[in-house]
């Protein structure tokens, strides 16, 4: 009797959770204030994360700025403050835990008060065939994408929690949720960060942190120049370009004031994700063939390939 009243119940929530968010998606939900919030964001120094930093001061709030790349990110720094915002800039090795844990330490002494919103941003791709990839690539591209947010989460989450207040941000990747060929490494190291961001949410719902909240962000390829040259065919990238940086971060901010779980950008690529999990595998694979979905990291790669080589030749 016990079973079948939470079952029944379950399928009501069930229910009521999908009209509310097909709701949702028409009539959008009161945003979040944020201007007392302190943002720590990685990989701060260009790209995104220099987007997000200024996204972030839009909206009144201070942030932290991590970087391996000290000068960049002082560039990011003095965007934010000539938009009058708030920056303090920190030059952290995030794929090392020591050098995280020690610099998050340092925040809260310089800055005396703790991290209430972290968005894990930070990200590489190696850009070679797995067997043609040194070994040491490979490893860095795990590290960065996947092992640092094990890092930083552990060093901001016990005070979220102790406060009952924060959020989690992981800029993953639509590559998180389904895959293509020859970026093995990327592929697994977002997937990976995908399901260590799903666990974590799942262990603040089992113990009713309510105040702290998740955001998954999974961005199709943005052109940032990080997968310069991938191309799919050309009827198709008429409906599926390259995400322009500035919109994506924009639609990711949309999620986030919301407290938004889950954001694909474009929506059209929550298709590939139900289409993975509905169709046979040989269905998926004739759908990647007819979108050029199969190859499209063939041109991405050989452009790799032509920087290391003229790279090696100025040094030369």
């Amino acid at each position: 009797m016990i079973f079948l009243m939470d079952l029944q119940m379950m399928l009501l929530d069930v229910i009521y959770f999908i009209l509310r968010n097909s709701v949702r998606a028409v009539l959008r939900p009161r945003t979040k204030p944020i201007d007392s919030e302190l943002v720590l964001i990685t990989g701060s120094g260009g790209g995104l994360g220099r987007l997000f930093a200024q996204e972030f001061t839009k909206h009144g709030a201070v942030v932290v700025l991590w970087d391996v790349n000290s000068s960049a990110n002082e560039q990011t720094a003095k965007l934010v403050r000539e938009m009058g915002g708030k920056a303090y800039t920190y030059t952290v090795d995030v794929t090392n835990r020591e050098d995280v844990y020690r610099n998050a330490d340092l925040v809260r002494k310089d800055l005396g008060r703790d991290v209430t919103m972290l968005v894990n941003n930070a990200g590489v791709v190696a850009g070679q065939r797995m067997l043609d990839c040194p070994d040491e690539l490979m490893e860095r591209t795990m590290k960065v994408n996947c092992h640092a947010l094990f890092w930083t989460v552990k060093a901001f989450l016990p005070q979220m929690k102790a406060q009952n207040h924060g959020h989690i941000i992981t800029i993953a990747s639509v590559l998180g949720l389904f895959s293509t060929a020859c970026v093995e490494d990327y592929c697994a190291s977002k997937f990976a960060a995908v399901g260590f961001h799903e666990s974590l949410a799942h262990e603040l719902l089992a113990e009713e942190v309510e105040g702290v909240k998740t955001t998954l962000v999974c961005p199709y390829i943005v052109d940032t120049g990080m997968f310069e040259g991938c191309k799919i065919r050309e009827e198709v990238e008429l409906l599926l370009p390259p995400l322009d940086p500035q919109y994506c971060v924009e639609q990711a901010m949309n999620a986030i004031l919301i407290d938004q779980p889950l954001v694909c950008i474009p929506r059209l690529t929550y298709l590939p994700v139900i289409s993975r999990a509905l169709l046979p595998w040989e269905s998926n694979v004739v759908t990647y063939r007819f979108m050029g979905s199969d190859k499209c990291m063939y041109p991405f790669i050989d452009t790799k390939r032509k920087q290391v080589s003229n790279a090696a030749i100025a040094v030369a």
